[in-house]
């Protein structure tokens, strides 16, 4: 599907959403059944549904998103997407508060960083969200500049930008 960041490729099994990806971002999935026609009934319309709430996101008309969900993982990558998607449209979250939160304590912020960065479900699970502990934009499986896109469509002002800021620069 078309989007203002670029082609985006959608994935469902089913009844559910497996995959959401930026044509060419690092670890989307290189297999034959991409972008075959063919598929049931129910995993055409979790695909419609996901291409709708993805334009109504870009649109500025969606902060929640409703299609289903199954994301493929270890039990600690699915542990650190669940906290993505707590974490609310327009704010921004860290990747040693997120290790926290999982009881693993601030020393596994780079485990916390390694899970987020293999996210299947782009967007949807906003790990465009998370930054680093010192508030500066890290890696994004997208590319950083889609990241500051995406943060900056939710109201963020860019971590990058208010540090230019400070010393005078545009």
């Amino acid at each position: 599907m078309p989007s203002p960041l670029g082609n985006i490729l959608l994935r469902a099994a089913h009844d559910a959403l497996t995959g959401v990806f930026f044509v060419g971002q690092k670890y989307a999935p290189a297999d034959p059944a991409f972008g075959s026609a063919e598929c049931p009934a129910s995993t055409l319309r979790v695909l419609l549904q996901a291409r709708d709430e993805i334009d109504e996101y870009f649109a500025g008309a969606r902060q929640r998103f409703s299609v289903p969900l199954r994301a493929h993982g270890t039990a600690f990558q699915r542990s650190v997407w669940d906290e993505l998607v707590k974490i609310p449209y327009g704010q921004m979250e860290s990747y040693g508060r997120i290790a926290d939160r999982l009881g693993l304590g601030l020393g596994a912020a780079r485990a916390v960083g390694a899970a987020n960065g293999r996210n299947p479900i782009a967007i949807i699970v906003p790990c465009h969200r998370v930054i680093g502990g010192d508030g500066g934009l890290t890696g994004y499986a997208g590319g950083i500049e889609r990241k500051e896109a995406l943060l900056a469509l939710e109201g963020n002002e860019q971590p990058a930008a208010r540090q230019m800021n400070l010393f005078g620069e545009a």
